[in-house]
């Protein structure tokens, strides 16, 4: 799996002023500075590169264009979560448009796919494997189908502990020697924020052979 990815949402901090101010700025309040993160225990929902297409061949051994069977993307990639109680539960729904060279007949083809959650960029917490079907009715060259993926995030895990948020957050007076220092500069905040970001990953569960085609062509 690569490690960039199209996400769908944007998970981490960020910067915002209190009140009606606008994203992106520092609080600043008689005197004093500070920041407000910006958090959500909602993972970032994507497909990783490479993984959103996939093509079939009729022939194990060529893969030229009359080789060429059914390929497939995924497209409208949509979340929804729901972050009430203990386990945060993500749900990602996205469509499936393929294509076929041969349209003689009716012909269901069967795609599977991965769901993985990631911890940090790169720990894999859980990984599902699902199948959606594309139906092709006869003379059809095109067809489309729905999916959905979904997983749970255990809320603890995703928040940040309590002192890492009062160092992120606290404000700061203008005399202070850290009062210029972005907080994440910190390895210890960097690495805390890291541990508490999970990712819900959707992708086509491809062969090494899928994956290297993909990649290269």
């Amino acid at each position: 799996m690569t490690t960039r990815y199209r996400l769908l949402t944007v998970f981490g901090l960020g910067l915002a002023l209190a009140g009606c101010n606008s994203p992106g700025e520092l609080v600043v309040d008689g005197g004093a500075a500070g920041i407000t993160a910006v958090r959500t225990a909602c993972p970032a929902v994507g497909i990783p590169d490479y993984t959103g297409d996939v093509t079939l061949f009729s022939s194990e051994t060529s893969k030229t264009l009359a080789d060429l069977d059914v390929t497939a993307a995924m497209t409208d990639l949509t979340s929804t979560c729901n972050e009430e109680g203990e386990r945060v539960f993500s749900e990602a729904t996205f469509n499936v448009v393929a294509r076929r060279s041969n349209t003689s007949g009716a012909r269901s083809v069967q795609l599977p796919y991965f769901t993985t959650v990631l911890r940090g960029g790169s720990a894999v917490v859980t990984k599902r494997v699902g199948t959606v079907t594309v139906n092709f009715a006869d003379g059809q060259e095109r067809a489309m189908a729905s999916a959905k993926a979904g997983a749970y995030i255990n809320r603890a895990e995703a928040t940040l502990p309590a002192d890492i948020r009062e160092r992120i957050t606290r404000k700061r007076e203008a005399g202070d020697p850290d009062a210029a220092l972005d907080p994440l500069a910190d390895p210890e905040v960097r690495a805390a924020v890291q541990r508490a970001t999970f990712e819900l990953l959707v992708g086509f569960q491809l062969t090494e052979d899928q994956l290297r085609y993909n990649a290269t062509r």
